[in-house]
């Protein structure tokens, strides 16, 4: 495995940064073929998805007719025995980081960083959630680096280099010296990563971020195509306002030259902007006098026992909102506790589109190898939310739910406990150990 395989992917694509990176241990020769290259040599997309159904990118195509899409899985194949592990455990251990940068780190980290580079468009609630993330994520990265060089082994592994990349785009954009300051090991390690040979060949001198970049508005950074490399553009370019125009809809006919530009935009990006708004699901239900906005502002701003829960019971509509008791079924699959505390973010941040309908406090207890989640959730209306859309599905299964009377002693004293996160939490079992608020 040294010549004669090929790369497909968009130039400036974060995850083909593994890829190349881990060829280059391998000692393997890629050829990268940008998607409008790919296309126009092969004869169009049929041929494409003859090869690649999954149509997905990146992908690997090798001489011997061999195929692999996702970039885990190719940086895997072409990289070094060494980047797999030594052992089944540090194998193990390097898809479990592998797995957390892809699903945790890189989301929150493009959902940060994109609206900087005029890749998205800036939405201040969601950047400063996104933001959090990176933050929780830096600190148990450096909690685990605090007597490491490298996050699985004695050498570098696909577990930095996927991890590396993912952070990369923040240490060059908006982690600025007075953020990135506390978190002195997985600086001193991301420093070292970037320094190997493999890293420079491909990534060249990286410089970290000296001031965070900020969003300036879409007249500054239209919506920029993801398959060309960011740049300020000058707002009175006719052309840019008119490709901003059309990926908004605001305009009807198109030319040629207008069309080529938009059909170069990322196909996901593209598909998200001709989808029909979902319906609201809660539209059939009558208006409710509760104002759960009016509780979140006093739960966040006031104190809890004294000013948020007294008003929580005297102005709560129990026809209109329900209150749920959920537990996570799997208790033998919690290990360590940032692991944990990852699957109840993630959970948080996929139901994104549910906050304005929804409150909850979920709490882990018990430590590493021996804990459980549970929480208590407000939502509007009488059936379980989550069931009634299937964007909100994807994490509510593994918990089993309990409909609470919000007359009885019962409701109200776990939802005090939950709530101001003291108590006797008879239903866990556990002592406390950290709590998560979703609002």
């Amino acid at each position: 495995l040294t010549t004669g395989t090929t790369l497909y992917t968009y130039p400036n694509c974060w995850r083909t940064n593994a890829v190349l990176i881990a060829a280059k241990y391998g000692g393997v020769e890629l050829k990268v073929v940008s998607v409008p290259q790919f296309e126009t040599s092969t004869g169009g997309t049929e041929s494409f998805l003859k090869k690649f159904p999954l149509k997905k990118l990146p992908v690997f195509e090798g001489e011997d007719g061999f195929y692999i899409y996702g970039s885990n899985a190719i940086a895997h194949y072409v990289g070094s025995d060494s980047l797999r592990g030594s052992s089944l455990k540090d194998s193990a251990l390097i898809q479990q980081w592998m797995s957390y940068a892809d699903n945790e780190v890189l989301p929150a980290a493009a959902t940060w960083v994109y609206p900087t580079l005029g890749r998205t468009v800036y939405n201040k609630q969601t950047a400063e959630r996104a933001k959090e993330v990176v933050r929780q994520v830096l600190t148990v990265l450096d909690e685990h680096l605090r007597d490491r060089t490298f996050l699985v082994g004695e050498c570098i592994t696909l577990a930095d280099i996927t991890m590396a990349c993912a952070l990369l785009w923040p240490y060059k954009q908006v982690l600025e010296p007075s953020f990135r300051e506390p978190y002195i090991h997985v600086n001193q390690w991301f420093i070292t990563c970037m320094t190997q040979p493999a890293f420079v060949e491909v990534l060249g001198d990286v410089k970290l971020c000296e001031k965070a970049s900020e969003y300036r508005g879409k007249e500054f950074y239209p919506i920029w195509p993801y398959n060309e490399e960011p740049k300020e553009v000058d707002p009175t370019t006719r052309e840019q306002k008119e490709v901003a125009e059309i990926v908004e809809g605001k305009m009807g006919t198109i030319s040629k030259k207008q069309k080529k530009v938009v059909e170069e935009m990322d196909a996901t990006e593209l598909a998200l902007k001709e989808e029909p708004k979902a319906k609201d699901p809660f539209a059939f239900l009558p208006k409710s006098s509760f104002v759960l906005d009016e509780f979140k502002r006093k739960y966040s701003n006031e104190d809890t026992l004294t000013v948020a829960l007294p008003y929580l019971w005297e102005h709560f509509d129990k026809e209109g909102w329900s209150i749920w008791y959920g537990e996570h079924k799997y208790p033998g699959e919690l290990n360590q506790i940032f692991m944990s505390c990852n699957l109840i973010t993630g959970m948080f941040q996929r139901l994104d589109s549910l906050r304005k309908n929804a409150f909850a406090s979920v709490i882990l207890f018990g430590g590493d190898g021996d804990s459980c989640i549970s929480g208590v959730w407000i939502l509007r209306g009488q059936q379980l939310a989550f069931e009634m859309c299937d964007d909100w599905k994807m994490d509510y299964e593994s918990y089993s739910w309990r409909k609470l009377d919000p007359d009885s002693e019962e409701c109200k004293t776990t939802v005090k406990e939950y709530f101001t996160w003291e108590g006797a939490f008879m239903h866990a079992g556990k002592p406390f150990n950290q709590g998560k608020i979703f609002k």
